[in-house]
């Protein structure tokens, strides 16, 4: 037998080993840490709801004549209206173990739906600014995804239309202050959109 192959083989198995061995202690204390999180969390009191960052849709800013017969439009605006009795908070980013912590687990329920508030206003925001600038309507679609850059939405196509709209205008200070805004996500969605940015820079 070949002693320095066997040697090396040998070596070879020992470190594999001592991986294995060590991704399991990572991920056993991943386990525990999360256990411990979610316990903690399943036993944090109710708190006051009284100063999260509530949305208003500010309907007398956004283009609410503009095609509003058309029927992609009609439903967007409907949705709209519907959301505005709504309680809408952006939650992007927090987890519901997040959540419990920081308000109690009694609310967690109502901060799930205040979330998924927000996905709604934010997608419907989106539908309704491609149909009004795929009819031209460039000003006005400029109006809503501004409005929705302002609730710190993380979706792409919102930065990528307004971009695309900020630089056939020429406003390169837009597009700045599209970069900025994305710096204050989560860093996954920072890093993606900040890439999606970096196609409208000169």
């Amino acid at each position: 037998m070949n002693l320095p192959f066997f040697a090396s083989f040998i070596v070879f198995l020992i470190l594999v080993s001592y991986e294995i061995s060590k991704s399991r202690r990572h991920m056993e204390k991943q386990r525990t840490s999360f256990w411990e999180r979610e316990y903690m969390a399943n036993n944090t009191r109710r708190k006051s709801l009284e100063h999260l960052n509530y949305i208003t849709i500010p309907f007398d800013a956004l283009p609410m004549d503009t095609m509003a017969e058309e029927g992609t439009v009609s439903e967007c605006q409907q949705t709209l209206l519907s959301l505005s009795d709504s309680p809408i908070v952006n939650f992007t980013g927090l987890t519901n173990t997040d959540l419990k912590l920081m308000y109690g687990a009694p609310n967690i329920d109502l901060l799930m739906r205040y979330d998924q508030n927000y996905t709604t206003l934010a997608c419907t925001l989106q539908k309704w600014a491609d149909k009004l600038y795929g009819e031209g309507y460039v000003a006005e679609a400029r109006q809503i995804l501004e409005f929705s850059i302002s609730t710190n939405t993380d979706v792409g196509n919102t930065y990528r239309l307004l971009a695309s709209i900020y630089k056939a205008e020429g406003d390169a200070d837009g597009i700045a202050r599209l970069k900025a805004c994305a710096e204050q996500l989560t860093p996954v969605a920072k890093n993606r959109i900040v890439r999606i940015l970096q196609e409208f820079e000169p």
